[in-house]
Parts: structure tokens; sequence; C-alpha cells
């Protein structure tokens, strides 16, 4: 018995030693970026400096790493599954790109959770898929999630994340910066979990005004109003002061909060609604601001199960948030029935409103 028990301890001894290196090694590669960096910008073709255009349209769609199909559930919303067949990832990817690539009319896309290298995608380099796609485009990237191993579920990890947002358009960035939020969890939880952030990308416009588009993923999975509060602070203020300089302002992206009077009408479009527990305030913005949303379908659906219309319960909390110098001329959702991606595109169109 003295040696079986000897042995017990040598093995804990053991165990224990291999987590602290484990945490240790995560530790020291963690992610740590800065709260405000500048972006490398990926050249288009575009040589005009200055656009002269006042009517622009725009579509925000979080992909979900080509890896929350229709066929999916999710473990982390009470489903089972981490991820698809590698041939399952292959088709998501393949009808993004395919939707993407279809939308030739769209002068500035946002895209959020994007995998440039991650075991979840089957380590598909979805920005640079996507990219040579628009390959005439100005893109910049920013990571939000840059983990060496994610170990949940303990039945089969994550393991390697690097991921994030995409922006681009046709037209040429004058600047590209990633601004950090605030981290939702201390240490060690924070190792595992994103450094969530939004992209301001800078155009320069003929009557010598510049247009600020900002590309945003917000927390999920937190229903901490004071956390929440300190995040959208961090956007609103960039906003307000850029407004202030005379500037035309354009925030879209996943807010992981219903916009203020959602409401769901015309049946929206034959899918089961429900209020996400976090919505933002009607007080979030300064009276003339404009939240640019549709009602009328999803953007996103829950993922206990695998999608089926008028059982999954859908709601829209992918939106744009438009300065009172913008008019909103149409909001709409596309309707794909999330057959690759558990969001649907949103889609605007805008006048920039000339003094």
């Amino acid at each position: 018995m003295k040696k079986w028990f000897f042995y017990f301890l040598k093995l804990i001894g053991i165990l224990v030693l291999i987590f602290i290196g484990f945490i240790v090694y995560i530790t020291i590669f963690d992610y740590r970026p800065d709260n405000v960096e500048p972006l490398g910008v990926r050249a288009g073709k575009s040589q005009v400096l200055k656009l002269e255009k006042d009517t622009f349209s725009l579509l925000t769609w979080n992909i979900g790493y080509a890896g929350l199909g229709a066929e999916m559930d999710f473990f982390y919303d009470k489903g089972h599954k981490v991820r698809p067949s590698k041939t399952m990832g292959r088709k998501y990817l393949d009808g993004i790109k395919s939707f993407l690539g279809r939308q030739d009319s769209v002068d500035f896309f946002v895209l959020q959770e994007i995998d440039k290298n991650a075991r979840r995608s089957h380590h598909f380099n979805e920005v640079e898929e996507i990219l040579d796609l628009m390959k005439d485009d100005y893109g910049v990237f920013a990571k939000n999630y840059h983990c060496q191993f994610v170990p949940v579920p303990w039945y089969s990890p994550l393991g390697y994340v690097k991921g994030g947002m995409l922006t681009f358009s046709e037209y040429p960035i004058a600047e590209a910066t990633r601004y950090a939020y605030p981290l939702i969890a201390s240490w060690p939880d924070k190792l595992f979990l994103l450094d969530r952030c939004f992209i301001l990308t800078r155009f320069h416009l003929a009557n010598g005004k510049d247009l600020l588009l900002l590309n945003t993923h917000n927390s999920a999975y937190v229903t901490d109003r004071l956390l929440r509060i300190k995040e959208l602070r961090i956007i609103k203020d960039k906003m307000l002061e850029e407004y202030k300089k005379g500037n035309y302002v354009i925030a879209g992206g996943d807010w992981n909060a219903n916009p203020p009077g959602f409401n769901p009408e015309n049946g929206f479009n034959g899918h089961k609604s429900f209020k996400s527990v976090v919505k933002m305030n009607k007080n979030t913005m300064p009276a003339g601001w404009t939240w640019a949303f549709d009602n009328k379908a999803p953007t996103n659906r829950q993922n206990y199960k695998a999608f089926v219309k008028g059982e999954n319960p859908t709601t829209v909390i992918d939106y744009f948030v438009v300065s009172p110098n913008i008019e909103l001329l149409m909001a709409k959702n596309i309707d794909l029935n999330f057959e690759n991606s558990d969001h649907n595109p949103c889609y605007v169109k805008l006048r920039l409103i000339n003094d």
C-alpha cells in the first residue's frame, strides 16, 4: 500500500507540474496588443485619392469562421459540437466566398470572426482566401483572438486559434488603426478569451472631410452592465470625437446586443424570434445618431442545435450606427437561412449630407 500511495503522489505531482508548465507557456505567449495600434493595409488597384461619391452601400457579416453553418450546434451555446468536418468547413467557406463575390455593388465590407490559422477552421487561411477573391480591394485585418491552445471543451479542445476581423473596400484607406476594448476577465481566464477591439479605417473625401468606418465585434457571454458600458464608451468616444471634427462616421458589426427599438415585423420572414438579454439603450448615442437595422429578418440564431427554420430562436445583433450628417436610405438583413454561418449579413445604403 505504501508503494502504491507513493506512485499516486508521484502521478499527482507530475500532473501538477504539467498544468503549471502549460499555464506558464500560455502566459509567455499570450497575445498582448497595445490599446491603440496602427494596422497594415493590403493595397488595392484604385488610384483615386479622394472619394467623390456621396452615396455608399455597406455590408457587415460575422462569418462564424466558416465553422457554424446550418448543420452545426456549438458547445458554448449548450450544444455539443466543437467544429465541423473539414469537408463541411470547406463547404461553408466556399459558400461565404460565393456570396461575397456576388456583391459587386457594395462599397464597404466589415467582417467578423474570420480565421487566419486555427484548428477550429481546419487551418484554412480565410483572410487570404477572401482578400484573394477581392483582389482589387484595399484590405485591413486585425487580430482579436490569438491563443496557442484553448483547452475547452475537454473532450475535443479548440486548440490553436488565430483569428480576427477584416475590413475591405475598393477605395484607398488613408488610415487603419486597431483600438482595444477592455479585457472581460482576469488572469488566467483572459489567456484563453478574445482580446476584443474595433478597426478604424479613414477615407478622404473630395469635400475635404473624412469618412470614418469602424468595424466592431463587442463582447458576448457577458451581461455585466458596467463592463459593457465601459466597452461601448471606447468606441462611442472615438465616434463623437471624429463627428465633432466635421467628419462622417459609420460603425458597424456584431454588437452582441439588440438595437434600440428592435421589434420583429412581418412574421420575421418565418423565423422564431427572441430578444437578447443585452439591449442597447436608446440613450447610448446622442440625439441625431441613427441606428441602421432591419426588423423584418434576423441576423443571428441560437446554436444549441442545428438550424431548423421556425424552431431555433433568432434575433438582430448585427447593424450600423451612423452620425447625424448621414442619411439612412435602406437597411436590409439578407436572409441566407444561416446556411454557412450562424449570422446573416446586414446591408445598408447611406447618403452623406453635405453642408
